[in-house]
């Protein structure tokens, strides 16, 4: 389902640390998903829709546009960066407990297929490899309307303790 009509009504902003770290990573990751907290604001760049989260997956949909474009006239890696790192580190939040955290110590793409404003809409879909106390690893992949794969990636995340509010 293409409801990119909705991607005006979502709110942008950034969710106090308290409020993420009380939550399990599996209902922050729907809450957001869900409008009932705020999406991060570099999503304004890809206005994701459809998003579906369960533990250790995650699926949105997002359509490269012409705002997109690099210099040389297609999509710019930077586009599927955000939609690949998104959907890994969303996949490895799902399947943390509340009062965990993680952040992105590597990750490694591979452009398979140049997008253009007339590729439509891309479908990225994000999958926990292993999660761990300290470590996480994840994979990634950007594919067409068609099924063929645009782009993948994997990535290694550092998992944290939350420090509480004092």
């Amino acid at each position: 389902m293409d409801d990119r009509t909705t991607a005006s009504k979502v709110e942008y902003g950034v969710t106090p640390t308290q409020v993420m770290a009380s939550m399990p990573g599996l209902d922050f990751v729907r809450a957001i998903f869900e409008g009932k907290l705020p999406a991060p604001p570099i999503m304004q760049n890809v206005e994701p829709f459809d998003s579906t989260a369960e533990k250790g997956h995650v699926v949105f949909h997002s359509v490269p546009g012409f705002r997109h474009y690099n210099p040389i006239g297609s999509v710019h890696g930077g586009y599927a960066a955000i939609l690949l790192d998104s959907a890994m580190g969303l996949a490895v939040h799902t399947a943390l407990p509340a009062g965990s955290g993680y952040t992105t110590l590597e990750f490694k793409i591979s452009f398979i297929k140049g997008m253009t404003e007339d590729t439509g809409p891309v479908r990225t879909e994000g999958k926990t490899l292993s999660v761990g106390r300290r470590a996480a690893t994840a994979e990634a992949r950007i594919t067409d309307i068609k099924g063929r794969l645009l782009a993948h990636a994997t990535t290694t995340c550092l998992v944290f303790e939350i420090p509480k509010a004092t």
